[in-house]
């Protein structure tokens, strides 16, 4: 008892030594910081301090001029601070490439880069020997069992997936993941069970007007609820600010240190200040122009398809009205996921001109050509996107990387005609199934544009009402994750994130969400060591996978295939393939 008394006397006592101690360190910061404001009353005064303002106040100018005239790459990049993992794993590559040497850190990041970079590409030459065909492989391998990897369930051992779940933010993972498990855990299953009522039961799983016509136009909703509602709100917040920066600001003839820029990014890290002040160091005329322009870049491929007699000028007038809110809903959704779901937007673009044209008025030829019109300003528009944030994070000039984009485009207009031309004069079976070049999406997209030329009434059953629902349930989320404002919001999940997986599959999900388990770990056992190297060996992960598609194409192209087709069957199946071959 005696013991026990004491350490409560003990216990007492601390506790009356750390008041005090608190009380005398906030004297102390009280102290400093009227000391502080002193010296800086006393600066303010001084001609130093003068400078100091008039270099603030051109600073301050600059900024606003700059965000006149480039609000989208501002808005995507520096407010909603978006990740483009593919963008940021290209960013830290170079990095790597450019770090000063005797930064111990830096070596350490490129060793770790290039060992988990040797390690993926490695890992997928090996993968290839097993994969002759799409369905073989461990991109097949049926982690959670057979049906479950028949409903898309399964790990595909994508390193890269991995990396990219450790760039992406956890909510993000788990929204993608949610969604899988929503489409393909519940209601694929369900409308499976109406086969014969809401549609016919006859049809090919892959056929639109059968359940995949709900899995595409369902994820067309959701991404176009979440898009538009993200488009309209950066509206309604730009208008504003580009009205009073317009009209106030030759109120503004005085600028004090409370209204510096530098209070607002004071929690910024020093890399981060010099990146946000280069990227908006442009000039207004330079920035207008690259705001004008971004949008019209895609322009150049396409339009030579407007030769076609049946693709009438006024189509090419209301996709050009309609391209920059679907691009800016790609670029944001690619900027949470690192998804370009561009095909998506261009099947959009099928339905809605095939069936403005009609079958009598070339509506098939219509449509697909006005898919390859959409299908190349969306998806640049999220490419664009991809390569700025790159020279963010590498302090490259976004004037200079749009000058670059745009010879690059100019470069494509004529160099993809042409390989194109030359395929097609080489080879007089391109593109059917059997052929050496065989395409099969032609035959998917021509189909869906078949399709889309019977109109709406095409659609299986209740696929309209279900579309409305889930585009009013895209734009209720975000309503709710608005109003519970930044830190409880946070854990609300991401519309987008979660439609991606309606239409391809929750496999990548697994992949992601299985990347930030491991960099939640590692930060649990090492906080800093994973700040510090995560973005490197996620960098390597996805770098190289994508090297690995360079010599894999190589011996496509030589005709040389995998050796061994691994495959995955039941018992049931395995036993009557043996009864099929006999005992060998």
């Amino acid at each position: 008892m005696g013991l026990c008394l004491s350490c409560f006397d003990c216990s007492d006592g601390g506790s009356e030594r750390r008041k005090q101690e608190e009380l005398a360190s906030a004297e102390a910061r009280t102290k400093a910081a009227e000391a502080a404001q002193k010296r800086q009353e006393e600066f303010e005064k001084s001609a130093a301090g003068r400078a100091a303002r008039a270099q603030l106040q051109g600073m301050a100018k600059q900024s606003a001029n700059s965000n006149k005239g480039e609000p989208v790459l501002k808005i995507m990049i520096i407010d909603f601070k978006l990740t483009y993992p593919s963008g940021t794993a290209t960013a830290h590559h170079i990095n790597s490439f450019h770090a000063p040497e005797g930064a111990k850190l830096a070596k350490k990041q490129v060793r770790e880069l290039g060992k988990f970079f040797s390690f993926n590409f490695f890992w997928s030459f090996f993968q290839w020997f097993f994969k002759t065909e799409d369905y073989c492989g461990f991109s097949n391998f049926p982690t959670f069992g057979l049906k479950a990897r028949d409903n898309m369930f399964y790990f595909d051992f994508s390193a890269t997936y991995v990396g990219v779940g450790m760039i992406c933010p956890y909510i993000i993972n788990t929204s993608v993941l949610l969604g899988g498990i929503i489409s393909w855990g519940l209601m694929w299953p369900l409308l499976d069970t109406r086969k014969g009522h809401w549609y016919p039961a006859e049809l090919s799983p892959k056929s639109l007007h059968g359940l995949q016509g709900y899995r595409v136009f369902i994820a067309i909703a959701m991404i176009l609820g979440d898009g538009l509602y993200n488009f309209c709100k950066v509206l309604s917040q730009t208008l504003p600010s580009l009205y009073y920066q317009f009209h106030a600001e030759g109120n503004r003839t005085d600028l004090s240190f409370a209204d510096s820029p530098f209070p607002k990014i004071k929690k910024l890290s020093f890399d981060e200040q010099c990146r946000t002040q280069l990227f908006l160091k442009i000039k207004s005329q330079h920035g207008l122009l690259l705001q004008v322009m971004s949008p019209l870049l895609p322009s150049l491929q396409p339009f030579f398809l407007t030769y076609l007699t049946q693709l009438k000028w006024y189509y090419m007038i209301v996709i050009y009205l309609f391209a920059p809110i679907l691009a800016f809903c790609n670029a944001y959704g690619c900027g949470l996921t690192d998804w370009s779901p561009a095909s998506t937007y261009g099947k959009l673009a099928i339905f809605t001109i095939g069936a403005w044209a009609g079958t009598s008025h070339g509506g098939v030829l219509a449509g697909l050509a006005a898919c390859g019109v959409m299908m190349n300003i969306v998806s640049t528009a999220s490419d664009l996107m991809q390569d700025f944030k790159t020279g963010y994070l590498t302090l490259a000039s976004p004037r200079s990387m749009f000058v670059s984009q745009a010879i690059g485009t100019a470069m494509g207009c004529v160099i993809s005609p042409s390989i194109f031309r030359l395929f097609y004069k080489a080879f007089h079976d391109l593109g059917l199934p059997d052929c050496e070049y065989p395409a099969p999406y032609a035959v998917v997209y021509r189909n869906m544009a078949i399709l889309g030329v019977e109109g709406v009434s095409s659609l299986p059953k209740n696929c309209l009402l279900l579309c409305y629902c889930f585009f009013g349930a895209a734009v209720l989320v975000n309503l709710i994750k608005g109003r519970l404002g930044k830190t409880r919001g946070s854990f609300v999940p991401h519309p987008m994130a979660m439609a991606i997986p309606f239409h391809l599959g929750p496999y990548f999900a697994i992949d992601m969400c299985v990347g930030s388990f491991i960099l939640f770990i590692w930060e649990k056992i090492n906080k800093t060591k994973a700040d510090a190297f995560a973005p490197a060996v996620a960098s390597g992960l996805i770098c190289g996978d994508g090297i690995w598609v360079l010599p894999s194409s190589i011996l496509a192209l030589a005709g040389v295939n995998a050796p061994i087709c691994m495959r995955f069957l039941s018992r049931a199946t395995n036993g009557r393939i043996d009864k099929m071959i006999g005992p060998q």
